[in-house]
């Protein structure tokens, strides 16, 4: 897949994969059902989820570090300050020749536009939080998201 169609994905999946709230438990349930996703994978990452200023749900798995946390920190504001997917956010500047720097207002020592932080979006409020997993390469780490994501909502336990 080339770059203009990988966007096109990455953009369609955001559109489909909205929540139609999402609370605590929401949190609890998507959290763990990452953690199982990469357990059986013996996946070394760590996984975190945050709704506004709270983080809801945070999970290191053996293998990943407090290097995952930082990197977590660094999407999670990615995904906050541009209302899209670390991984989107990436792509677009890559299909423009671009970097995240300071000439786009952000210090790239606190922003990361690698995959892996994915927006709770709720149709007619916006982005209310953030998923994230880090520890594996970044379009690795955006697929896990995904796949989980994906999972979660069509569970009719969620709706």
């Amino acid at each position: 897949m080339d770059l203009q169609e990988l966007i096109t994905t990455i953009e369609a999946d955001e559109q489909r994969l909205t929540f139609p709230r999402f609370t605590e438990a929401d949190a609890w349930r998507l959290g763990s059902l990452l953690v199982a996703l990469a357990g059986d994978r013996g996946l070394p990452v760590a996984v975190d989820i945050r709704r506004g200023r709270q983080q809801l749900f945070h999970a290191a798995l053996p293998g990943s570090s407090a290097d995952n946390d930082a990197w977590i920190e660094r999407k999670v504001r990615v995904v906050y300050r541009f209302a899209a997917s670390s991984f989107l956010v990436g792509r677009r500047l890559e299909a423009k020749g671009r970097d995240l720097d300071a000439s786009m207002g952000v210090d790239p020592a606190r922003y990361a536009a690698h995959g892996g932080a994915f927006p709770i979006r709720v149709p007619g409020v916006g982005v209310v939080g953030v998923v994230t997993v880090s520890g594996l390469p970044q379009a690795d780490d955006h697929a896990l998201v995904v796949e989980a994501v994906e999972t979660f909502l069509g569970d009719p336990a969620s709706a």
